[in-house]
Order: structure tokens, then sequence, then C-alpha cells
């Protein structure tokens, strides 16, 4: 009897190795593919939509744009063509969330650095107040790097719809004017195609985390 098991052992082993092998390729074949959803309008708390908006169901993307980075270069949807970008907005002079929000998309600048295929965009929402020279101040004490992240302003109106309109990231002023409102703490992942594909909260640790994994998941598409 041991004669017999000692002669076929290692074909009793392959056999295991082989079970083994085509076990994994099955689970991965029939394993479902990780996909991000594509978010409408309409799946968003109303209070973060623009009220012309909130009805939307399909199809929508950020609009195209044109503002001002911190070397005062002219970015539009060009720059962030077949890209995947990470988006926000906040103030320089900001010394509530944004200071927490900055230091997690520096991180995420930090882990992407080598990563031609992820960008950042960050858009002011008190153009007046932050220039171009500002922005350039803001960028070099922070040591935002110029060819992954953009600070924009621009026309306050146009922030505002992008905000409101697009990105679906802030929360109107109300009385305070048609123009005014509260940016919120989101980040805003868009993909190659200009659609939404995440909200995170730029303020938590861990939502930092689950972005990078879905940044890595929506790179597989």
């Amino acid at each position: 009897m041991l004669k017999f098991f000692a002669k076929y052992k290692f074909f009793g082993i392959f056999l295991f190795v082989l079970s083994a092998i085509i076990i994994t390729i099955i689970y991965n074949i029939l394993k479902p593919k990780e996909r991000l959803p594509v978010y409408q309008p309409n799946m968003v708390t109303s209070e973060l939509v623009d009220s012309t908006m909130q009805e939307v169901r399909k199809y929508h993307t950020i609009s195209d744009f044109e503002l001002y980075n911190q070397n005062g270069d002219t970015i539009t949807q060009d720059f962030y063509k077949d890209k995947i970008y990470v988006a926000d907005f906040f103030f320089t002079t900001c010394l509530t969330i944004c200071p927490i929000m900055t230091d997690h998309m520096l991180q995420i600048q930090e882990r992407l650095k080598d990563d031609p295929e992820v960008l950042l965009l960050s858009h002011t929402v008190i153009p007046n107040a932050d220039s171009v020279p500002q922005l350039k101040k803001y960028a070099v004490e922070k040591g935002i790097n110029d060819e992954k992240w953009n600070l924009v302003t621009g026309d306050k109106k146009e922030i505002y719809d992008l905000a409101r309109k697009s990105y679906l990231a802030a929360k109107s002023q109300g009385d305070a004017g048609p123009f005014d409102m509260i940016h919120t703490e989101n980040f805003v992942l868009v993909d190659k195609k200009k659609r939404i594909r995440g909200f995170y909260d730029g303020t938590d640790a861990e939502a930092i985390e689950e972005l990078m994994h879905d940044i890595e998941v929506l790179k597989k598409e």
C-alpha cells in the first residue's frame, strides 16, 4: 500500500495544483467585475444640485469651462482630455475644512506623482480674492505640482455653475445672492468621459483610501 502511494504521490500533487489553478481561473471568470456607479443629478441630495438639474437622470457630464490656474494659464477641458481627475472647491484663506482637504489632496498628489493618467483640479469659490498671484503664492507654500494639480480662478458665475450644475458639490447661500455658495468637503472623481464616478469626504482619511481604491477600479474599465 505504501509503495502504491509513493508511486502516485507526484501525480497526486500535480492534480491538486492543477485543480487549484482551474478553480482560481473559474472564480476569476465568474466573479463580478467591480464597477463604479455613474452619478446623475437626480441621485444626489437636492441641496447640492441646481434646481434646473435636479430631475436629470442620464447623460450628465461636466460642462466645458475656461478658467485660469496659478500660473495664469488658461485651463479648459482639453487639459483633462482622456484623463481621470479629482476635483474640489476651496479658498486659500479658509481656516476650517480647507487646510485638511488640501493636505489630503497633497497626499493624493504624492501617491500619484508618477501616474500621468490621473490629475487634480481645485476651484476657488471666492475668485475676487483668490487672484492668480494669490493662487500661485498658495501653490508654492503648499508644494503643489503645477503639472499635476491646477488651482483655478475666473468668472464667479462660471465657477458657481460648475459647482452646482456640473460637479454637484456646493450648497446655495440662498438670500446671500444668486451666485454665492457654501462649498462642501466633497472630492469628486471624474472619469475620462467627463462623468462623475464618486464623491468622497475630503476631510476623512478613510474616504481618501476609498478614493484611491476607486481610481484604480476606474483605470481598469
